[in-house]
């Protein structure tokens, strides 16, 4: 009997890049990585005094309640109500942002229902939706070329179409073009997704990475979900521990938006991991003051990736956008090296220094680059690497990336793995 094959679901759903970029970095000796978006700091003290405290409270070795442990619910719906302004909400604490984008799409979207991602989209949004059957209704968002910033008229057109999108996604700031919406912008979209009965689902995980005197705000209403993480601001992304705020049963179009999403909780991780939450618990305690500490520290990486991409400018910014907020710079590549994925390829081979291709963010002839993973050092020395790499292709064109291949013809790679993109 033939094995029946996996399904048409998964099939369809994108390969995650940031494997390929791990697997591309490991076929090659000395590779310095600004691709994965991660920082390069750890939780602070009272995160790791908190989980030592707790370390023989047998309690934590019981399931826990879905929604979170109380006491770091409580200290989450302070830190939203003082510090987002957000209001008339209920908290649910998940493994991460992506298992909150997750739980989200399956609680209020059929598989027929379409959803609006802006290009570039954050790829692991996409996949959500892929993989929860949707993936022929995505609508696809436009961007301003200049600025990245969400085209707000085009998606007031998309709102008014005969047949609407039931949720629109936002991701402020943004992952992966670094740039930061306005508090105008973020009201203009609340107030068409509100006229036209459409969800609103904000991803703030960037939001205390803002720069230059910029600040995140948020908007909150019966149409909107928010999603947040701990995992970039107190460097704990492998504790697995983010946070939605859905509008509560006073406030909610559908009151029972928390009783439906408690089913997929129960079905995906039951509860958070407890002595994560415990950590999650400390770290609030050190609250922003800490973070804004370890955001301001990130300032001479941005110098060095932002100088790094200057082949790239063109004597401008016009190739060049972000660093408003996140963590993330977004370069267009220069004319004749669209093949976003080929360029990646070549930069680890030829120049030891990895980035992410737009190609997974639905824009090929891009790449993105992160600046908050590695140390001072270590930034600086792949910003050397990567301004080498992209002055070559700035002066060569085409060309460096065919002598790249030329040079292999005739080796035997068959022994090892192709680990292209």
């Amino acid at each position: 009997m033939r094995v029946r094959q996996t399904s048409h679901r998964v099939k369809q759903t994108d390969a995650p890049i940031i494997v390929k970029t791990q697997k591309l970095t490991a076929s090659a000796k000395g590779v310095v990585s600004l691709a994965q978006g991660i920082v390069h700091w750890n939780p602070p003290q009272q995160a790791t005094d908190a989980v030592v405290e707790a370390a023989g409270d047998h309690t934590l070795n019981q399931y826990g309640s879905g929604a979170g442990l109380p006491d770091l619910v409580k200290a989450l719906e302070h830190k939203l109500a003082t510090e987002n302004g957000i209001t008339q909400f209920e908290v649910m604490v998940t493994a991460g942002a992506n298992q909150a984008f997750t739980n989200v799409v399956l609680t209020l979207l059929d598989s027929q229902d379409k959803v609006v991602l802006f290009k570039p989209y954050y790829f692991n949004h996409l996949m959500a939706v892929q993989m929860t059957g949707g993936a022929d209704n995505v609508v696809y968002g436009r961007c301003n070329p200049e600025s990245w910033h969400p085209d707000l008229n085009w998606l007031e057109e998309c709102l008014q179409s005969s047949n609407p999108p039931r949720m629109v996604v936002l991701v402020n700031p943004c992952n992966p073009t670094g740039v930061l919406m306005s508090k105008s912008e973020l009201q203009r979209a609340h107030k068409l997704c509100e006229q036209a009965g459409a969800w609103l689902i904000v991803d703030n995980t960037y939001e205390h990475f803002t720069y230059d005197g910029r600040q995140h705000t948020c908007v909150s209403g019966p149409h909107v979900v928010n999603i947040f993480s701990m995992s970039k601001a107190f460097g704990m992304m492998g504790w697995r521990l983010g946070y939605i705020a859905y509008p509560n049963a006073d406030l909610a179009a559908d009151s029972e938006v928390g009783f439906q999403m408690s089913k997929v909780q129960d079905t995906i991780p039951i509860c958070v991991t407890q002595m994560s939450q415990v950590a999650a618990v400390g770290a609030l305690d050190a609250g922003s003051p800490w973070i804004r500490e370890q955001v301001q520290g990130l300032s001479s990486n941005r110098e060095a990736i932002l100088d790094a991409l200057s082949p790239l400018a063109d004597g401008t910014n016009s190739g060049v956008a972000g660093g408003e907020g996140a963590i993330y710079f977004w370069a267009k590549l220069p004319q004749g090296c669209e093949d976003d994925e080929a360029v990646v390829s070549w930069l680890v081979k030829e120049h030891k220094v990895c980035v992410v291709p737009g190609t997974a963010c639905g824009c090929p002839g891009y790449v993105r680059v992160a600046f908050a993973n590695l140390e001072e050092g270590k930034c600086k020395q792949a910003a050397t690497q990567l301004k080498r790499g992209l002055q070559q292709l700035v002066d060569q064109g085409a060309a460096a990336l065919d002598r790249s291949t030329s040079a292999e013809k005739g080796v035997d790679r068959s022994a090892a793995p192709n680990e292209d993109l």
